[in-house]
């Protein structure tokens, strides 16, 4: 069985923040998953597709990083997806300025031979049906599938994500999309109502505010690292799945328990994201980094108390 494929895009973004702006820079969920799985050492192949625009640059800061891209289609004459985003003071929301689907439009993905029979299947946000194509095309069902998906394919295709959410594991969404798929404000509640839709286990996402694992009457919290200066939140809740997905499919454990230490490992390698535009900080990421940050977030969340 090979490890981990991801399933999303590979993209441009072109980013505005209160700290600066880019010109078109490497993006996609794809990519920050995939970029973030392999600071765990994990084999990891990724499905997506990209123009004849997308410069070799790019790939080869992929494939530096041990990414399979057998599975990434290269369109001639066509373009990349391509997303520009402006963020608020706050950094906790944005405006989309251009969304240019391009080859992503008619994207039919196929799963190369040699990762049919993956460990750990991490389902970008795309189109549900895309989803569920990838699902159908595997020879054996994996240990672990985790969703994440967006409101916007619950606006327009709900019947079709209701469907996908029956093969599905894992679904990771934020608090937003968790209180729209419920219709309960309260995420306790929320969480509840989801996971009667399919999922066994459900991670609502809280950007700053750290993430809820929910499984089964079990909950638990991880925060997110208080940070002086967020630099560019984009591509952090999928670094975050990228820490998660990478972890389990390294350890082939898929307790609760385990997805517990996956959560703090997606949190700590989000936290490095945010610190520069783009995957400029993944790149160059080290394993020192990583284990001193982890060390940050166990400290954070460590203490004795005494109960009577």
């Amino acid at each position: 069985m090979m490890s981990l494929l991801v399933v999303g895009t590979v993209a441009f973004d072109k980013i505005e923040t209160p700290f600066g702006k880019t010109d078109k820079i490497l993006g996609g969920a794809a990519t920050f998953i995939g970029m973030a799985a392999s600071m765990l050492d994990v084999k990891t192949g990724i499905v997506s597709v990209i123009g004849d625009d997308f410069p070799d640059e790019h790939i080869d800061l992929m494939e530096s990083k041990n990414l399979d891209l057998a599975g990434v289609e290269k369109v001639e004459g066509g373009k990349t997806f391509y997303w520009s985003g402006r963020y608020h003071n706050d950094m906790n929301s944005r405006d989309t300025l251009v969304t240019e689907l391009n080859v992503l439009e008619n994207f039919q993905p196929e799963v190369p031979v040699g990762w049919r029979k993956p460990e750990v299947l991490m389902l970008g946000n795309l189109h549900p049906l895309v989803q569920k194509s990838v699902l159908n095309q595997l020879e054996e069902r994996p240990k672990l599938v985790i969703l994440d998906t967006m409101n916007f394919w619950m606006d327009l295709t709900w019947d079709e994500l209701m469907d996908v959410l029956k093969d599905v594991d894992v679904l990771t969404i934020n608090d937003e999309e968790a209180r729209q798929m419920s219709k309960e404000y309260s995420l306790v509640k929320a969480a509840k109502k989801i996971l009667e839709m399919g999922p066994h286990t459900l991670i609502i996402k809280k950007g700053e505010h750290g993430a809820l694992l929910f499984h089964e009457n079990n909950v638990f919290f991880a925060p997110a690292l208080p940070l002086e200066d967020v630099f560019d939140p984009t591509g952090a809740g999928d670094t975050f799945a990228g820490g998660f997905s990478g972890f389990l499919a390294k350890t082939k454990n898929y307790s609760f328990e385990n997805m517990k230490r996956a959560i703090i490992y997606g949190s700590a390698l989000a936290s490095f994201t945010v610190e520069k535009f783009g995957t400029d900080r993944l790149a160059e990421l080290t394993d020192e980094d990583l284990v001193e940050r982890l060390d940050i977030f166990k400290s954070l969340t460590n203490f004795d108390i005494e109960l009577d």
